[in-house]
């Protein structure tokens, strides 16, 4: 209980905090942060000078100011400025960079340059434009409630793992085959998606990817999980090497099927491995100490077993150094 109360203590007092920093703030500093929190304003993620910066595209900032204007009524007395003019504002008070793409020239193979490139640059007047700017927010972003709360809840699942040898039986049955489950459905999810990405390029000649952010680092939860392939922008692929790839792919198949193992050896591996599962789930701490002790019993009984032969052959060397001495007395007699 008094741990449920030290963290109810520690959200109340976080909760004020927020609260009386953000009545300090200038109204500047809590229109960015409510525009950066918006999920209309499209952004990405990039290396601006060695460091993480989250920007956008100024024709993105424009249109989304057209988009809700209400916004504008945080900045008070600043409400009616224009939407150039509040960008300006922002990036006099340090709360926007502007910023360049660092690769300027079409890299071989595409159309044009990247939309959202990964590599930035400071550009050398801070002024706002539409037509190709990037613009990078420069303040840390507020820490919302669900990552407070996940810091408690790292320490927990970590104790949890750390005690998962004295679960019960059943329990451990049910943590191995949901995470053997969930890790099956990745591998196969990744394995169809791969597969049609292949048939689609070597028949077609097309570069499709399903769910194509999947895989991504810098996506938001919404991108990550987005369908629709993207719109390939690349040169079509020329026909020697989506037949060269459709041999070799060939090929691979017939290899595996040739060395496929048969029944009874697929029946060898599921053996190994239940017994190895088998032990895993077994195992228990008493078992290990129990085993600790029936292991240290055997060593002292060796060890006095050991000892107790060294005494009787050094007293049996003795008694026959005796009556040899002995025997030679009376030879001498």
């Amino acid at each position: 209980m008094n741990f449920i109360y030290v963290i109810v203590i520690y959200f109340l007092y976080h909760f004020l905090s927020t609260q009386k920093q953000a009545a300090k703030k200038d109204v500047f500093q809590l229109f960015a942060e409510k525009v950066r929190d918006h999920k209309d304003l499209v952004s990405r993620w990039a290396v601006l000078q060695e460091t993480r910066v989250e920007y956008f595209r100024g024709k993105d900032f424009v249109s989304f100011m057209k988009n809700h204007p209400d916004l504008k009524e945080i900045l008070e007395s600043n409400r009616n400025l224009e939407t150039e003019d509040i960008a300006n504002s922002l990036l006099q008070k340090n709360l926007l960079v502007r910023s360049d793409r660092v690769v300027k020239t079409v890299r071989p193979g595409k159309k044009k340059l990247s939309t959202w490139p990964a590599h930035l640059e400071i550009f050398p007047e801070q002024v706002f434009s539409e037509n190709d700017a990037f613009f990078a927010w420069t303040f840390v972003k507020r820490r919302p409630l669900w990552q407070t709360l996940l810091s408690f809840f790292w320490p927990v699942l970590t104790l949890a793992i750390c005690l998962f040898p004295v679960y019960p039986h059943q329990c451990k049955l049910l943590i191995l085959y949901s995470c053997a489950g969930v890790l099956l459905l990745i591998l196969s999810f990744l394995l169809l998606r791969a597969t049609i990405f292949g048939a689609a390029w070597i028949v077609l000649g097309k570069r499709v990817w399903f769910f194509p952010n999947i895989l991504a680092e810098e996506a938001t939860l919404r991108e990550l999980f987005r369908f629709c392939p993207k719109k390939d922008e690349e040169e079509r692929p020329k026909w020697t090497a989506r037949l060269f790839y459709a041999i070799v792919a060939v090929l691979i198949i017939l290899v595996l099927r040739h060395h496929a193992p048969d029944e009874a050896a697929r029946a060898r591996y599921q053996k190994r491995m239940s017994n190895i599962i088998d032990d895993v789930l077994e195992w228990s701490p008493s078992l290990a100490l129990s085993g600790m002790m029936e292991k240290q019993t055997v060593v002292n009984a060796t060890e006095n077993s050991n000892k107790f032969s060294n005494e009787s052959k050094a007293n049996s060397e003795t008694v026959t150094s005796f009556e040899e001495t002995d025997q030679h007395q009376n030879d001498t007699m």
